[in-house]
């Protein structure tokens, strides 16, 4: 129990400390003889930092959430029949296609960068939405067919076989039969996916130029600057993005435990 609290300790203490600076003045933070704890609560701190000069951040909020949002559902809608089409069927290629699925794995939007800008541009969707859409659900996308082509993998052909010869479809088997059996696994892609999606810098940074349509992550740098950075607002901003993502594991924390520990007991 100790060792339990401990740990617990150690993890959410910088989270304790980046939230106690979130709520400081900024000659408070800036202090020579710095202390955890605020002398004066500043929490319109929370509220003074959405109409701050440095960026709009309202608008980083909603590009943050369309982006993930949209790039999630991308990958779910691709990902979900390549994962049980290469589960339940043998076709040649088949292990050739899985081990370049898995090779993208190795490569990350930072080592591809400037080839990314270079080619939006050629397309005309620099600086948009739908060129960020595009790289996070390519670059999320091979986790999310291994992840579930592993648990449609587990499910016996002889549960799609009888289904099939009490008349059901092919579509029918897979949304009505399949799907319930593997949504721990779909949760679990899905959950991966937003969050990578939702912390993604590397990409946004070069590929979104205006201020306005840049996520959070990006944002967040603009507090940062040579000669003076705006701490209060830092730690602020940064809350403000945790803590869609702990809502999120707190929603679904039951189904994402089953899916990250399914298979471990036979």
């Amino acid at each position: 129990m100790a060792a339990g609290l401990a740990v617990l300790l150690i993890f959410i203490l910088p989270y304790l400390i980046m939230f106690f600076g979130s709520v400081k003045s900024k000659s408070e933070i800036r202090s020579v003889d710095p202390t955890y704890l605020p002398t004066e609560w500043r929490w319109e701190n929370y509220i003074t930092m959405w109409s701050t000069p440095e960026t709009p951040l309202v608008q980083n909020l909603v590009s943050t959430i369309i982006i993930s949002v949209c790039a999630t559902l991308l990958v779910l809608l691709v990902a979900l029949p390549a994962a049980y089409y290469t589960a339940r069927f043998r076709f040649p290629g088949r292990m050739v296609f899985l081990f370049l699925v898995i090779v993208t794995q190795m490569l990350q939007p930072a080592v591809l960068t400037s080839g990314l800008f270079r080619q939006f541009i050629t397309l005309g969707l620099s600086d948009t939405w739908l060129a960020m859409i595009l790289v996070n659900a390519a670059f999320n996308l091979s986790f999310a067919v291994w992840i579930m082509h592993s648990f449609f993998a587990g499910i016996p052909k002889e549960v799609d076989e009888a289904a099939q010869i009490d008349g059901a479809s092919r579509l029918t088997v897979l949304f009505r039969i399949n799907l319930p059996l593997v949504w721990p696994g779909i949760v679990t892609a899905i959950v991966f996916t937003f969050v990578a999606c939702w912390n993604e810098f590397a990409a946004s940074l070069v590929i979104l130029s205006t201020d306005g349509n840049q996520p959070l992550s990006v944002a967040l740098t603009k507090f940062v600057g040579q000669y003076e950075t705006s701490w209060h607002y830092v730690f602020g901003v940064s809350i403000v993005a945790i803590v869609p993502v702990v809502v999120l594991f707190m929603l679904i924390e039951k189904r994402l435990v089953g899916g990250l520990t399914a298979g471990s007991v036979k």
